[in-house]
């Protein structure tokens, strides 16, 4: 993992490193900042290979970015690039006179050698997180992909927001974002569906939009694990899939939706136990969904192999990271491997 900060550096330095890290890490672009700007600039940048990929952060002072026919000539790249604009909204100009508004959140996916402009609506800085995908015949389906500009994905489309759920999960942490090779694929393939450029009903596409789907539920669950209140049906109904198809997203994953969902506090409770040490425990049991003390006391224990207390009280050094949705104790498997469902799954959650 690459990672770069302008803060070292002397302030009439800053804005040429910063140009010659970015150019180098993804492709070539042309960066233009007025001169008497530049000793104030500040950027800090991130990337990371997530399989053939490379996954890079970028939060910077304000500048005009684009690629020109000349940097597309000297840094050629037969890539896809999917960017998400998390702040520092703008206008991107794609030629002819085709000026579309990129705002806070908006998703952008284009080949990566076709030309842009982009100028910032603001003077405050920017957070952007940009994907490289390199381009196989595998990759698209065979489709050609040579002639889709950078566009706005439309904010409010199925596709976008499975795609939206897909990124943002490999972003939640960096470090992580290796993990996730096999999603950069159908986060390809969706945003390529939603293009126009790959027909629906093939194996591929039915794969990626589970994969979108599956995202898009956890994300669900993480937003409103607070909720003691949630069912799947409140989960389906957002998706705009049946009940039946919410619980095939969960079955291969070898937990059920509603173990998910505990698993999933579980996590933010053990978060929050260590980073909330005035909250009481009852109130952060309370705030991750839990309706019963005794509930989460007996799950907690049962997971993590000690009380609530005896884990807030661990030194940070010893705050050990735990998967609850891999416990054996909780989410017991048989002799073979093969994790135990229904009646043979001897604790309720």
């Amino acid at each position: 993992m690459l990672t770069f900060s302008t803060d070292a550096l002397r302030p009439q330095d800053r804005f040429e490193h910063w140009c010659d890290v970015r150019g180098k890490s993804l492709f070539g672009v042309t960066i233009e900042l007025e001169r008497d700007k530049r000793p104030d600039f500040r950027g800090h940048f991130s990337a990371t290979q997530v399989g053939g990929a490379v996954l890079a952060e970028m939060s910077a002072s304000s500048y005009r970015v684009s690629r020109t026919s000349s940097d597309i000539g000297r840094v050629p790249s037969n890539s896809l690039h999917l960017g998400w604009q998390v702040r520092g909204p703008g206008h991107m100009n794609i030629g002819r006179d085709r000026i579309q508004w990129v705002g806070n959140g908006d998703m952008v996916f284009g080949h990566s050698n076709l030309p842009f402009a982009s100028t910032p609506d603001r003077t405050d800085g920017f957070r952007f997180f940009s994907l490289k995908i390199p381009v196989t015949d595998e990759l698209v389906l065979g489709a050609r992909i040579e002639d889709v500009p950078p566009v706005t994905l439309a904010r409010d489309a199925s596709l976008t927001q499975l795609v939206g759920a897909m990124f943002r999960s490999m972003t939640r942490d960096p470090a992580q974002a290796g993990q996730f090779a096999g999603e950069v694929t159908h986060m390809a393939r969706l945003a390529l569906l939603a293009r126009g450029r790959v027909r629906p009903r093939q194996d591929e596409i039915r794969a990626a939009l589970h994969a979108g789907y599956l995202h898009a539920a956890r994300e669900i669950l993480l937003r409103d694990l607070h909720r003691a209140s949630l069912t799947p049906a409140a989960v389906a109904a957002e998706l705009g899939i049946s009940l039946r198809q919410l619980h095939a997203l969960f079955e291969p994953t070898g937990l059920s939706f509603a173990r998910t969902l505990t698993a999933t506090r579980l996590k933010e409770a053990r978060r929050l136990l260590s980073s909330m040490q005035e909250r009481g425990i009852d109130k952060i049991a309370f705030s991750c969904g839990f309706d019963s003390i005794a509930t989460f006391y007996r799950v907690f224990r049962a997971t993590y192999g000690m009380t609530p207390g005896d884990a807030r009280r661990l030194p940070p050094q010893d705050q050990l990271e735990h998967d609850p949705e891999k416990c054996e104790a909780v989410f017991p498997r048989d002799k073979r491997g093969t994790r135990l469902r229904g009646d043979h799954a001897r604790t309720r959650i």
